[in-house]
């Protein structure tokens, strides 16, 4: 069987590294990146320490608007499909990457396959929540990291090709974390005690595009003391256009954005986990950190629900107020996503479905 995998963005990234080693024991691979995410922090490194094979692919889309985004990607991924013929393809989470790979194949009758499907957060201005809904409706198997996931594609009438696999992320998560240890030096680098700093990320459309939002996330991040702030290259823009990053640098220890080794570092010893990302907060679950989320709603809803994250949104008080007394209840702790097997689960469901006639 013949797999092409689509990826474009840092999340995609994370999740193809152990799913990948996993499908080249058994099939054929084709990695196709749209070129969503280009910076070397945001992308190269990655390919790099999780030693991801190099793109066979690299379709260079860039930056745009959502719709000239997505279309780009279709119309050169769709080029790469009439080339290679494959047999299934494979999109990750919930980026415009996911969704265009998913588009192109759907229209071409072949078949896709949704690594980290099922996730909700019910905020259809998310345009993360749009892409990861799309792309189930059109899938034709369905990876669930929990069982949320599948309960959510059930009350959507999806039930035909749904699998729970658990999270390829806590694959990541393991089989990375003590090379990490071993290898990062950045707690060194930047001058870092463990549990005596705070970790912050933004990057979210509806915090980083909203000046009053990104004002007051900022002036919170100024009252916080030793909080480290690696800073996306579209937040340090967004930062500078509405006039906020001489006030952040001078107030927070803003940094590049870093490589997957020392950001699991970074978060593995934090006091806790300022952030609007998804991964982020599902990465300080794993790793057992306390998270708070810059956002009304979160698809992690798990991390809520055993109160090691908490919601604060865009308001500097709650934000604040949570950086000083939110302490999750450390004996609550189920770890929802799974045992870090999800990649050979996901393998063994295409093998055996390989098996089978149409």
């Amino acid at each position: 069987m013949k797999v092409v995998s689509i990826v474009g963005a840092r999340p995609n990234f994370i999740k193809l590294a152990p799913l990948s080693k996993e499908i080249r024991k058994e099939f054929d691979e084709v990695v196709v990146h749209t070129g969503q995410h280009y910076d070397y922090e945001m992308d190269r490194v990655f390919f790099e320490q999780l030693e991801i094979p190099d793109p066979d692919y690299h379709l260079g889309v860039g930056s745009g608007t959502h719709g000239y985004q997505t279309g780009e990607m279709v119309k050169k991924i769709e080029e790469v499909l009439f080339k290679e013929e494959p047999d299934l393809v494979i999109v990750f989470g919930d980026t415009n990457s996911t969704l265009a790979g998913a588009l192109a194949a759907v229209k071409l009758h072949i078949k896709v396959a949704h690594v980290e499907a099922g996730l909700r957060s019910f905020d259809r201005k998310m345009p993360e929540e749009i892409n990861r809904v799309l792309t189930d409706h059109c899938s034709d198997l369905l990876f669930c990291p929990t069982e949320r996931a599948v309960e959510n594609l059930k009350r959507e009438g999806i039930v035909r090709g749904v699998h729970l696999t658990g999270d390829v992320m806590v694959d990541a998560v393991k089989q990375n974390i003590k090379i990490a240890e071993e290898k990062s030096r950045i707690l060194d680098q930047l001058g870092l005690e463990p549990e005596e700093y705070f970790l912050a990320t933004v990057h979210r459309a509806e915090n980083t595009d909203n000046a009053e939002r990104l004002k007051h996330i900022v002036e919170a991040f100024c009252e916080t003391e030793n909080l480290v702030f690696p800073c996306h290259p579209r937040t340090e823009n967004r930062l500078k256009n509405f006039g906020l990053w001489e006030t952040v640098v001078k107030n927070v220890n803003v940094i590049r954005p870093v490589g997957y080794l020392d950001m699991l570092v970074l978060e593995k010893n934090a006091r806790k986990v300022i952030t609007d990302s998804g991964g982020v907060q599902k990465e300080a679950y794993i790793l057992r950190v306390p998270c708070i989320t810059l956002r009304e709603t979160t698809e992690w809803v798990e991390t809520v629900e055993d109160g090691w994250n908490v919601l604060v949104g865009a308001d500097k008080s709650r934000i604040l107020n949570a950086v000083e007394n939110f302490e999750p209840e450390r004996r609550h702790y189920s770890q929802r996503f799974g045992d870090g097997k999800a990649s050979r689960r996901v393998v063994e469901i295409l093998k055996e479905l390989n098996g089978k006639p149409e």
